[in-house]
C-alpha cells in the first residue's frame, strides 16, 4: 500500500485522489463537503461547497463554490480519471447552522440550504447517498480516504465518527 500525504480541499475547490491519498476539508461550518467514491477503482473526489447555487447576476466561478455546479463538475473529473458514474456513491459532511439566528430565503439557514442543494444535485446525477453527518450547530472536519472510501469526521463536541 502506498501512502500519500493529506491534501487540503479549500472552500470552492474540487480534488481527486486514489490509493493511499487523503483529501481533507477542515473547519466545515455551513459549507458541505461531498465525497464521491468508486470502490472498484479506489478513486474518489471531494468538493467543499460554500453556497447552494450561484446568485442571480453573479459569476458562477469557481464551479466548486456552488453545490449545484460542484457535484456535476466532480462527477466529470472522476469519469475522466476512470471512475464509472454507475458505481459512484456519495457521503455528505457539514451544513451546520453555526448562527441559528441568521436565516434567509424562506427562514432556512445556509447550512440547511446547502445540504438540500447537494442532495438534489446528487439525485439529478443518479448518485446514491450512503452516509451523512450533517446539520447541527457545530463545525466539523472531514478526512476522506478514497482507497477504502471511509471518511473520518472530527469535531470538538463529540467522539470521532467514521462514515
Amino acid at each position: 500500500m502506498t501512502t500519500m500525504a493529506m491534501e487540503l480541499v479549500r472552500p470552492g475547490e474540487l480534488k481527486l485522489a486514489r490509493g493511499g491519498g487523503v483529501l481533507a476539508a477542515i473547519g466545515l461550518g455551513s459549507c458541505v463537503a461531498v465525497a464521491l467514491h468508486d470502490a472498484e477503482v479506489g478513486l474518489g473526489g471531494l468538493c467543499h461547497a460554500l453556497l447552494p447555487h450561484p446568485l442571480n447576476g453573479r459569476p458562477a466561478v469557481p464551479r466548486g463554490r456552488f453545490a449545484t455546479l460542484a457535484i456535476p463538475a466532480l462527477v466529470e473529473m472522476l469519469e475522466a480519471a476512470g471512475a464509472d458514474r454507475r458505481r459512484l456513491t456519495a457521503r455528505l459532511v457539514g451544513g451546520a447552522s453555526m448562527f441559528p439566528g441568521l436565516v434567509s430565503e424562506g427562514g432556512r439557514a445556509m447550512g440547511e440550504r446547502n445540504i438540500e442543494a447537494c442532495r438534489q444535485a446528487l439525485a439529478e446525477a443518479g448518485i446514491r447517498i450512503t452516509g451523512e453527518e450533517v446539520g447541527g450547530t457545530y463545525g466539523r472536519s472531514a478526512y476522506f480516504h478514497p482507497e477504502d472510501g471511509r471518511i473520518i469526521i472530527r469535531t470538538v463536541r463529540s467522539a470521532e465518527v467514521v462514515l
